[in-house]
């Protein structure tokens, strides 16, 4: 793959600036009248000459971070890894990097660790920058200086095809950087593109990687790969190339022994309906996304501790416990996040209790819509669920006196509890100690 550029004037390609953000051409503008070489690149390039509006625009420049911070006020560094300037206006934060180096002379900074680059701060020329890039498509270059596009790496060719491929030998370009497997699966569902195949080859080889991967980079990862508003398709191009089993293995296995196909549907219902809030610009919570990630595996081991011979509630709990201690091992979830999913699971037995003083004192949780729309997507588990849905959906549809006729015409058999979901578990109670007052945390004493 030759590093010699392909220059196409702007006649010939469909970028405007009219498209580009106000904050994007301020920086661009200011790096050229200050001598330096300025481009818009990345997937703004890639998606303005597809006809997408890119969620945010990144500038390549030979000045250095350094001398980019001089040029602006605005101007935080940031990384290790790679060293970068934010430029900031208002709430856009306009990424600036330095062209990277190909080679190593001694007066960089890069750190390799058993083949993977952990730090990367060798700068070089435009050329060398973009064979450094990880995907043809991605290697794209917007000159302001004359309005052109630059393709060294046939980016151009691969968007008419639209097929993503990798830049160089994608062994190694896997074994410096396995999460570069998530993201070619993440691309090619986001641009409905295809994965070149030898591209994609390496992945049955090299997706055991993914397990040495940083977990909370895993984390991020997981969060563009399922609330970027095409969790859907990357759910199944994670599948179509066997890369689910490395990050979220016991979804994978639940979703194998998924005979019947009910917790497909929830996963994929979940997925859709996320997609669409993302669409409509309405707010996602990565804790409804993980509750229902790891539903099948949860209720998977609990029936298997039931059908051993353990009481319901302490099978429920152990199924929590081993699964969310499993998925933390390669998916480091924040405890806020795996805080709720709890909740989530846990108040689906009390929507089994439909006495008048439980059910409106459910109505009140906090996070009782999740829990809520969690149920939802249960129907289909049994008939009881299917049931519970609907009368719940019904109770919030009631006024007052409505609401009270409908109290009065349960029967006593609704309030009485089942083993299909988990119960809340019990926390332990603390001793008292002599002569001393007995204190009460106050996350227990709101109970």
């Amino acid at each position: 793959m030759q590093g010699v550029f392909r220059v196409i004037p702007r006649s010939q390609h469909s970028i405007s600036r009219k498209n580009i953000s106000n904050g994007a051409l301020r920086v661009l503008y200011r790096l050229h009248e200050g001598g330096f070489r300025a481009c818009l690149v990345g997937g703004a390039v890639r998606d303005l000459l597809l006809g997408n509006r890119p969620k945010d625009f990144d500038v390549a420049t030979d000045a250095t971070p350094e001398q980019v911070r001089t040029l602006f006020r605005n101007c935080r560094l940031i990384g290790r890894r790679f060293r970068l300037a934010h430029v900031v206006f208002g709430r856009e934060i306009v990424e600036v990097a330095t062209f990277r180096g190909s080679s190593d002379d001694g007066s960089g900074d890069r750190h390799l660790v058993d083949g993977r680059l952990v730090r990367d701060n060798v700068y070089g020329s435009i050329e060398e920058d973009a064979l450094r890039r990880d995907f043809t498509i991605n290697a794209l270059y917007y000159d302001i200086a004359d309005f052109s596009v630059l393709d060294a790496v046939g980016g151009m060719d691969d968007l008419a095809r639209r097929q993503l491929r990798l830049i160089g030998d994608p062994q190694q370009r896997y074994r410096e950087d396995p999460v570069r497997m998530l993201r070619a699966a993440r691309l090619a569902a986001k641009l409905d593109f295809a994965i070149e195949p030898a591209t994609a080859a390496p992945f049955a080889e090299l997706g055991a990687l993914l397990g040495e991967a940083a977990p909370a980079r895993l984390f991020d990862e997981s969060l563009k790969l399922f609330l970027g508003g095409y969790g859907l398709a990357s759910l199944h191009a994670l599948e179509r190339h066997d890369l689910l089993e490395r990050v979220f293995p016991a979804t994978a296995r639940a979703l194998q022994a998924d005979v019947d196909g009910q917790f497909r549907a929830l996963l994929e219902q979940t997925l859709a309906n996320t997609d669409a809030r993302v669409r409509e610009d309405k707010p996602v919570t990565p804790a409804f996304l993980f509750a229902a990630m790891l539903w099948g595996p949860v209720r998977l081991r609990a029936q298997a501790g039931i059908e051993r011979g353990a009481d319901a509630a302490g099978a429920w709990s152990q199924a929590v416990d081993h699964v969310l201690r499993e998925q933390a091992q390669r998916v480091a979830i924040p405890r806020r996040f795996t805080l709720a999913v709890e909740e989530i699971w846990t108040l689906q037995s009390r929507f089994e209790q439909r006495t008048r003083k439980r059910a409106l004192r459910l109505l009140e949780h906090p996070r009782f819509r999740a829990a809520y729309d969690f149920l939802v997507l249960r129907r289909g588990e049994s008939a009881q669920i299917d049931e519970l849905a609907a009368w719940w959906t019904h109770l919030q549809s009631l006024g007052n006196e409505a609401l009270a006729q409908e109290f009065a015409a349960t029967p006593a058999s609704a309030a009485e509890p089942t083993a299909a979901a988990p119960a809340k578990r019990k926390r332990p109670r603390r001793r008292r100690r002599k002569g001393k007052a007995a204190t009460t945390p106050l996350a227990e004493s709101a109970e």
